[in-house]
């Protein structure tokens, strides 16, 4: 099925087309925006009236002389300096939804017209080591990226940029040396079994690195071993790397997320590639030495003492650090999986490393007008008292912990409002509405800023939250379970109550919200527009009888608009990462 054409894009056009007439040697291009009461206004008529030196109110009138109604405009009046009042007949809003219905899961959503392809590197954990909530953000943000980009047509590629190679590794793969026998075959444990086993050597080697001097320079030649390729250091470092993704698979999984193995791809991934990384940056001149090392300078990053901080591709004892890494990945995500855009969902406080490096990889030639980097740099999780997520012990909480907590506090919340439920559905419920409980809260609010991890707040069934989504989901299936027969079917002859004008408005606008969120990685424009979309429902439903509606035919129209909003609420939590449970 062909797109959907919005009411504002068809209002747009409508202007466009008067303003043309009314000024044949300007081409129109009026500024649209939607009034509190679900109407549009045109004010790019003072602008275009201010570069023509024309009367604006004169120029709105022949706009309005010139302007074709038909079954699209029920009301056209000029206020003001210049503005254009534009009320939008019911029938054009009725119809317009009919035919986003008509169009499944799409809803009238176009593809986008020229889709490339984009790597998206999140959901960066490190072997060996458990998963904190500072590993929530890259995740929850990255995951909802990639469901709003596939949605547009785009082809994204995920790459986990796991944290599995460095001098940490000589250490544990030592030790399991001198103690074999101490780490499970990952096929033989769970996720929790294979993080308490990693804890225990972590803790176990650490203690040996610290008070041993012998076994630390074994260590450290374990570490050269382990570089230059050894087979017996290579596949003991695979065990650990085999048996921590048994646990990275558990917290996904509790997360509601897919992660794919040939998509996790660490640093390790990259070290073959890192000295040719180095030969062509020194050889095309972008990188010079530098008291030994090789390094990168740029004009405008100088340091506290106003001199040059530069990006240092390769250290003066020959070793390589993430900017090696970092620059190596791109090559590799531009010409080998022909990305034109690399997205990178990390922590805003790395902003300036991936400034220099995308900067580096510009003046190689890596990147380009065509081929794009953003860096998604995103906030701190903070506690309820606005200082950062600690225990009270003042250690890093950790993700596990923190999600079976949401869980069990959305199972009171469900367990209090059920009526129908078992335990067992209660228990589904709470790990849906508490999980979605804890992405919400984070997709909410503008990925740069810092947020309050509240859980009181975040399953609370009032305000912004995933649940009060959820529960409007619940209510709107409700009601058509209860229809008794009545189906969901547009009618485009009546008229249209307040409520229903706005609700309908603002289902129109899904599509172009959508597109705009994702053009600007905005999930959290996303997720107000579902916040509002909800809030119109709801005043909808408390101003609108749908099942006692007057006659027949309103019953089913209100039905459709239930059914549609339902259907707008599933796709776009849905891309979220966030499930609409049909009964809570």
């Amino acid at each position: 099925m062909a797109p959907v054409t919005s009411i504002t894009a068809n209002v747009h056009q409508r202007l466009t087309d008067a303003l043309t007439a009314a000024l044949p040697e300007t081409v129109g291009d009026p500024l649209l925006r939607r009034s509190d009461r679900a109407d549009f206004q045109a004010n790019g008529i003072l602008a275009l009236a201010k570069k023509t030196k024309a009367n604006p109110r004169e120029l709105a009138a022949q706009v309005v002389e010139r302007i074709t109604s038909g079954d699209l405009l029920k009301e056209i009046e000029v206020s003001g300096p210049g503005f254009l009042n534009i009320t939008v007949t019911d029938r054009a809003i009725i119809e317009t939804l009919a035919a986003r219905a008509a169009d499944g899961d799409r809803l009238g959503v176009p593809l986008k017209e020229k889709p490339g392809v984009t790597v998206i590197d999140y959901a960066q954990p490190n072997v060996a080591k458990e998963m904190h909530v500072g590993h929530l953000r890259s995740a929850v943000i990255g995951d909802a990226l990639r469901g709003m980009l596939d949605f547009t047509g785009e082809r994204t590629i995920g790459r986990h940029h796991i944290g599995d190679w460095g001098t940490q590794f000589g250490m544990l793969i030592q030790y399991l040396i001198e103690h074999p026998g101490e780490l499970a075959p990952a096929d033989e444990v769970d996720g929790e079994q294979a993080m308490s086993s990693l804890n225990r050597v972590y803790k176990a080697a650490r203690a040996v690195f610290d008070a041993d001097e012998e076994f630390k320079e074994r260590a450290r030649k374990r570490v050269v071993a382990l570089q230059s390729g050894d087979q017996e250091t290579l596949d003991l470092w695979q065990r650990f790397v085999d048996e921590s993704k048994v646990y990275f698979y558990s917290v996904f999984e509790k997360l509601d997320m897919e992660i794919r193995d040939d998509e996790i791809v660490g640093e390790s991934a990259y070290n073959d590639g890192m000295p040719e990384t180095a030969r062509l940056l020194e050889e095309s001149g972008v990188a010079v030495r530098s008291e030994g090392a090789l390094v990168v300078f740029f004009d405008d990053i100088k340091g506290k003492d106003d001199q040059p901080v530069p990006l240092i591709v390769q250290k003066a004892d020959g070793g390589f650090g993430y900017a090696a890494s970092d620059l190596t990945a791109i090559r590799n995500r531009v010409q080998d999986l022909n990305a034109t855009s690399l997205l990178y969902v990390v922590d805003v406080r790395q902003s300036l490393h991936f400034k220099m490096v995308f900067e580096t990889a510009r003046r190689a030639g890596w990147l380009s007008d065509e081929v794009t980097a953003h860096n998604m740099g995103y906030g701190t999780v903070l506690g309820a008292d606005g200082k950062p997520f600690k225990t009270r012990e003042g250690e890093t909480v950790r993700l596990q912990d923190l999600l079976d907590e949401a869980v069990q506090r959305a199972a009171e919340v469900v367990r209090e409002k059920a009526r129908d439920l078992t335990e067992d559905e209660i228990q589904e419920r709470a790990a849906q509405v508490g999980i979605g409980a804890v992405k919400y809260a984070d997709l909410s609010t503008s990925p740069n800023r810092d947020y309050k991890f509240d859980l009181d707040q975040m399953v609370s069934l009032n305000g912004n939250t995933s649940v009060y989504l959820q529960y409007a989901y619940a209510r709107i299936q409700s009601i058509l379970r209860k229809a008794e027969g009545a189906s969901p079917i547009a009618h485009p002859e009546l008229e249209l109550a307040p409520a229903e004008r706005a609700l309908g408005l603002h289902l129109d606008s899904f599509g172009e919200l959508l597109a705009e969120a994702t053009a600007e990685y905005a999930p959290h424009k996303l997720a107000a527009y579902l916040y509002q979309l909800a809030s119109l429902y709801t005043s909808f439903y408390d101003q609108c009888p749908v099942l006692k509606a007057q006659t027949p035919q309103q019953v089913e129209n209100r039905l459709f608009l239930c059914d549609l909003t339902a259907r707008t609420l599933h796709q776009g939590m849905a891309l979220l990462g966030i499930r609409t449970p049909a009964r809570l």
